[in-house]
């Protein structure tokens, strides 16, 4: 399932982030824990390359957190720095401020030993859609001042946020690659909410939860919705979703049984999951 959705606003984005990464002292990017690696745009990777970044893996409430453990290792093998948080709790802010600082600890101290004080740190906030990035900033400036929503494209403009823990934050459209050709990419960022609804087919991406979750969660799967062995090894997934179909009750409406499971990842029914595996992804 190779996928297009790139809006105007993306692309002016793009451009706008290439052009102002020189006032920045720093860029966080922001991406899904459930996702370490699908939701960083390779596009934005390649424009901040010489840049000092920081990974920010947000909705870690809702991922493996083994595998977690095991991408921060990753990107730290790497050279990047990472954080697991998960903004909507409030929980790991306090981390960024401090790595923030560590990152940057030389060229404050060049600043401090020229006579400047209480030097402002500017941060540019980069990600994909849905990623949870207004909701880190609106943590960071301690106050509602960046729009959010559970659903891709809400933010469409570039804007400057003053906190009050002396950094002045960048914030910026969620900005995707103009074509999604790797179809698992594709599949784990629909499931992730990270592209629009309407422009999938739901029982694509059904399927593909139920084939991942077949292979690194039968656990989870089986117990969630009260599924036997014969169930799971005895039928395709294809069948497995008609099976679920009428175990929902929904006769044959397919459409709305592979919209459910979307849902139940997403409001962590079905437990904590992670999509992308460091082995298995380069694997790939």
């Amino acid at each position: 399932m190779a996928l297009q959705w790139y809006p105007g606003h993306m692309n002016k984005a793009k451009n706008q982030v290439q052009d102002r990464l020189k006032l920045v002292d720093i860029v966080l990017e922001i991406v899904d824990a459930r996702l370490p690696f699908s939701s960083r745009n390779p596009v934005l990777e390649q424009i901040i390359d010489q840049k000092k970044h920081i990974i920010i893996l947000n909705k870690s409430d809702l991922a493996d957190p083994k595998i977690t453990a095991d991408w921060k290792l990753n990107f730290e093998q790497e050279g990047t720095n990472s954080i697991e948080i998960d903004a909507k709790h409030t929980k790991g802010m306090s981390k960024i401020k401090s790595m923030i600082r560590s990152e940057l600890s030389e060229k404050i101290q060049r600043y401090e030993n020229n006579g400047v004080q209480n030097y402002r740190i500017k941060a540019m906030c980069i990600g994909i859609p849905n990623v949870g990035k207004s909701t880190i900033l609106n943590r960071l400036v301690g106050k509602n001042v960046a729009v959010t929503g559970n659903k891709p494209g809400v933010t469409k403009n570039q804007n400057w946020l003053k906190t009050n823990i002396g950094i002045d934050l960048l914030d910026t459209p969620g900005i995707l690659w103009p074509k999604i050709d790797d179809p698992k990419v594709g599949m784990k960022l629909a499931l992730s909410g990270a592209i629009k609804d309407k422009i999938y087919a739901p029982d694509d991406v059904a399927i593909y939860a139920l084939n991942f979750m077949e292979t690194h969660y039968m656990d989870q799967l089986q117990e969630s919705y009260g599924l036997t062995n014969a169930d799971i090894f005895n039928h395709t997934t294809p069948e497995l979703l008609m099976n679920l179909t009428k175990k929902f009750g929904y006769k044959e409406d397919y459409d709305r049984a592979s919209r459910r499971i979307i849902d139940d990842v997403r409001k962590l029914k079905l437990g904590r999951l992670t999509f992308d595996i460091p082995g298995e992804f380069y694997e790939e």
